[in-house]
């Protein structure tokens, strides 16, 4: 059977385009496709054998392309690439050093410092046995006076201050503490307390116990029983013999309790003068200038410092140092220690015998012989009698004008003559003088 030829030319053509298809797929007519691209990436080669060439497994890492080296010689035309500047760095430049010459003198290096001088606490002086030993009664504030005449004799190691004080006590309530009797029992088992010191009252604000009755403070019959308790305490000091100093009471800060304290001094001060004993006031200290209770003042070497505790009734460190001042001169002046030495009296050389040669070491016999040797100078004419003045002048009294019968000042001047009478008219009888034409006070209009 024949085919047409037109037909098995269709077939052939059918044929070829179908071979084509099954061996390159179609390419787009604007570029690659999107499935096989046209153009392969370059593979690089590793000497590890990892790339895809060798068989091994591809890397997914890609390398860049090696850099041409840089030019040296660009055409007049051509545009230079731009280097890149260097990022300034955030370290300091080091300082460069100065070179030192051998002729150059090195500079001086600078001298270490010195290290701090602390102050060495002063050597504490061994107390042995003291000699004179001075005991201290009262209250708390007695236990300060205790501790500021420690301080007093510190260095001193044949005095030795004994405290005993005991807190809350005073001469009112002998429940606490019967300060006669606690005396009497101490001095008795120390026979060698040489001086005694006493400072009660600030606890003594309170009723007084007579017998069933309940005496209110401060009232008459309270002064006369607080009065009799200081006589029995200073009394027992005076049998066993020892000089008692009595400390009186400083203010404090409410102004009620140092208003009843002051009278509490008071009895103390005149039943211890009373009994020929000692009384230090120590108020004055510890006041203002308007006399009122002060908690910062000047100390022992003049320095404005804290006295008075918080409380505003006990003492600090420097207020008990203070306070111990006070009886410290007394102690001494009782001691003996605190009087003056007597000036030696200055004795004239005796004189020579007559005949005897002076000493060499003898000036004042020297002088004499020179002086016998030298010729006898004319007497110098007579001074003159200046006039005795009187031991005091006249008495006159400063509160009234002294005047002279007539009526004048004793040391005023003569009045002058007042022949126009204008003295007498304007200022004994107020009238107004007569104007002057021309004169300030000629008021007249029109003028002239």
């Amino acid at each position: 059977m024949t085919v047409p030829a037109s037909r098995a030319a269709w077939s052939a053509l059918t044929g070829l385009i179908l071979c084509l298809g099954t061996v390159v797929p179609a390419a787009a007519q604007w570029g690659d496709s999107y499935d096989y691209p046209s153009r392969r990436s370059r593979d690089y080669y590793r000497d590890d054998g990892s790339s895809g060439a060798y068989g091994g497994r591809p890397s997914g890492r890609r390398y860049a392309p090696p850099q041409e080296a840089p030019r040296q010689f660009y055409w007049p035309w051509e545009d230079r690439p731009q280097q890149a500047q260097p990022v300034p760095s955030m370290r300091p430049s080091p300082r460069p050093r100065t070179p030192v010459h051998a002729d150059e003198p090195r500079p001086a290096r600078r001298k270490a410092r010195p290290a701090p001088v602390v102050a060495q606490p002063k050597p504490a002086v061994p107390k042995a046995e003291p000699t004179t030993r001075i005991a201290v009664f009262g209250d708390s504030l007695a236990g300060s006076l205790g501790i500021g005449l420690s301080d007093v004799f510190e260095d001193n190691a044949e005095i030795g201050v004994v405290d005993r004080s005991r807190a809350d006590s005073g001469l009112v309530r002998k429940d606490l503490v019967d300060w006669p009797k606690a005396a009497e029992e101490y001095l008795k088992t120390n026979p060698k307390v040489a001086y005694a010191l006493v400072m009660v009252g600030a606890n003594d604000r309170q009723p007084i116990r007579d017998g069933d009755q309940t005496v209110e403070p401060l009232s008459e019959r309270w002064r006369q029983l607080y009065g009799e308790r200081v006589e029995a305490l200073i009394k027992v000091f005076a049998d066993h013999a020892i000089p008692l100093v009595w400390v009186g009471v400083p203010p404090m800060r409410s102004e009620s309790l140092t208003k009843d304290l002051a009278e509490i001094n008071d009895i103390a001060r005149k039943r211890v003068a009373k009994a020929g004993q000692t009384y230090v006031d120590v108020w004055p200290g510890f006041v203002d200038d308007r006399n009122r209770y002060a908690a910062t003042g000047p100390d022992l070497e003049g320095q404005e410092a804290k006295l008075r505790a918080g409380d505003g009734v006990h003492f600090t460190k420097a207020g008990a140092r203070k306070l111990a001042h006070f009886a410290d001169v007394e102690l001494k002046r009782l001691m003996g220690t605190g009087a003056a030495p007597a000036a030696p009296v200055a004795t004239a050389p005796a004189a020579p015998a007559e005949g005897e040669t002076p000493r060499l070491d003898d000036a004042a016999a020297i002088d004499r012989q020179i002086t016998a040797m030298l010729p006898s100078l004319p007497e110098p004419p007579g001074i003159p009698a200046l006039p005795v003045k009187p031991a005091a002048g006249p008495v006159v009294p400063l509160s009234r004008g002294e005047m002279t019968p007539g009526g004048t000042l004793m040391s005023g001047r003569p009045r002058d003559a007042d022949p126009s009478g204008n003295v007498e008219r304007a200022l004994l009888r107020g009238a107004a003088p007569v104007t002057q034409p021309g004169r300030a006070d000629d008021f007249r209009w029109p003028p002239g």
